[in-house]
This record gives structure tokens, sequence and C-alpha cells, in this order.
């Protein structure tokens, strides 16, 4: 049996019962409960199990070129261990889905440089500013001093909201009324520097990736932040919405083409979300050179953030405690 099964590796010693993994699981119910509704019904192994299961990968926001792998690598492991009953399906489907997600649980290091530049990317309403709120708080937790920059200029509420995040973390907010989002970062960057900060946390306002000028702009942010600071920025994090579902994608790869993402966020699996993203994300790219999911978010709370854990997920998303 997978540990996963026995016991979750990212729920803090000592958390109640309600708390960060309960939540992950809370958020995940639809889907594990058709998974756990399929694989409880009893009988064999067949074409129709299969072709249910289809359906609920299909509709849980995998996608079909990623179920199509999923359920081909599922067929081979349960012919190589000879499975036969619908009840042994559960870990099986665990074991090939951690196969695959697994590569993208890297978590972030943000110590190998000082200061280390975060640029936080995304779609409008992604949930780019609160998770630079409970970004700055967990490094914080780290040991590490943060700083925020204010680059959505376009905003004054997305300037006021980031203030507001930094009163409640105690971490100073380098804004301005006006001006461009290059402008603002490359003065945050400077103070950092000056002030000897660990980490420096980058908002930019959200855009649709079909606004090509928009795109255009942010790849100049990229550039000014690296005339102050010539490697930086040192990670280019995208705030994926979960419940976008396969627009999630398209979304990666506008943004890796135009910055070079280095990780993501995956933001509101406390919500609608069906989960299964993350594994049509896993399959889109090289085993060898995947886009890390950095962190995972189940809530508004400062504490609703946190890395992500391959094992946690499956176990929520299969329901493998029930």
């Amino acid at each position: 049996m997978f540990s996963f099964l026995k016991k979750n590796s990212s729920e803090p010693a000592g958390e109640k019962p309600g708390g960060w993994f309960s939540r992950l699981k809370s958020g995940l119910a639809r889907t594990s409960g058709q998974f756990t509704d399929l694989f409880s019904r009893g009988g064999g192994i067949d074409d129709d199990l299969y072709e249910e299961l289809e359906t609920i990968l299909i509709t849980a926001d995998v996608g079909m070129d990623a179920t199509r792998a999923l359920l081909a690598d599922l067929r081979h492991h349960v012919k190589e261990h000879r499975l036969s009953e619908a009840s042994q399906m559960k870990e099986a489907l665990a074991h090939c889905l951690l196969k695959l997600l697994k590569p993208l649980a890297q978590p972030l290091q943000a110590t190998t440089h000082k200061p280390f530049v975060i640029m936080m990317v995304g779609v409008n309403g992604a949930g780019k500013t609160t998770s630079i709120g409970k970004l700055a708080k967990y490094l914080q937790g780290q040991g590490l001093s943060v700083m925020l920059a204010a680059g959505d200029t376009f905003r004054a509420a997305a300037r006021e909201q980031l203030m507001t995040w930094g009163e409640r973390n105690n971490v100073t907010v380098i804004a301005q009324q006006s001006g461009d989002a290059a402008a603002v970062i490359y003065d945050a960057v400077q103070s950092a520097q000056a002030r000897n900060i660990d980490v420096v946390l980058a908002d930019t306002a959200g855009r649709l990736t079909t606004q090509a000028h928009l795109m255009e702009e942010i790849k100049k942010v990229k550039r000014v932040i690296a005339k102050v600071l010539p490697d930086a920025p040192h990670e280019v994090l995208l705030v994926l919405d979960a419940n976008t579902g396969q627009n999630a994608l398209s979304q990666v790869k506008a943004f890796d083409e135009a910055l070079g993402v280095t990780g993501l966020i995956l933001t509101k699996l406390d919500g609608t979300a069906k989960g299964g993203v993350i594994a049509a994300i896993a399959h889109t790219r090289d085993r060898e050179h995947p886009i890390p999911v950095r962190f995972i978010g189940v809530g508004e709370g400062l504490d609703d953030l946190r890395p992500f854990v391959a094992e946690d997920f499956i176990a929520a998303l299969l329901g493998l405690d029930e």
C-alpha cells in the first residue's frame, strides 16, 4: 500500500480536523466521490469500467489526451499485476497518477540569490494579488525577509489590496500612484538591495493571453528587472485558477512562450474545482522538464497556500482514505 493512503505529509503536526488537507479534500469531494462510487460497486475489471472511468477523468478536467495516456498506463499496470477486481483499481490509478504528477512536485527554493526576485503573472481574476500575500507569509515562515512590489498599475484596487496584505504580513510595499509596472518593480529591486531584503514579490496586472500589446508589456517588465539585477527574475510564477479547466493549458503555453514560466500556483481548489487539470498540465510537458506546481491554494486565509505534494493531492482527488 502507498504511504499516502495512511498519512498526509503536508498536514502540519497537531493540525486540528478541518485543517488544510481537510479543506483540500472537501474542495475535490465532487471528483473523489465519483471515483469512490465507481470502484466500490464490486465486480470485475472490464471495458465498461474503463469507459466509465474515462468519462470521469475527462469531466474532471484531465483532458482527452492525458486521459488516454493515463488509461493506457493503467491497463498496463492492471495486466502486469494481474488485477481482476474493480476494488483494486483505485490504488492502481493512484500509482499511475503518482508517476505522472510526482515530477511536478518541486518546492520553491528562494535562497539561491539575494534578493531573490519572483515575478507573478496570470490572467485577470486568477488570484495573483491574494497569492502574493499568502506567499509572503509562507516565505516569512521560512525565515526570509520579504518586500512586495505593486506592479499592477492598471487597477488602484490591486495596489490597495497589496498594501493591505503588506500590513497583515508586516512587510514593505513599494508602490506608485501612477507610472508603469516596470518602473515600480525596478525601484523595488533596488530598494531590496539597499535594505538587504531576501525576496521581492513583484505583482503584475492581469492580462488575457490574446492581448498582444499587454503580453509585450510584460516581456518589457522582465527585461527591465534584468537591467537592475542581471540574473533576475529568478522565478516567474504563473497563477492559475483551478476552475478554468482546459483553458489553463493555453495560459501555460502563452505565458511560457512569452516569459519562460518556471513554476505554477494553482488557486481556488476549495471551490468547485475538479482538480484534474494538474494531470493535463503534466501530460503536456516533457517528463524530464516539467513546469513545477510550486503551490496550491485552498482558501482565503493567510495559511491556505501550501507547497504541492503529489501524494496528498492524489489522496484527496481519489478519496483514498474512504
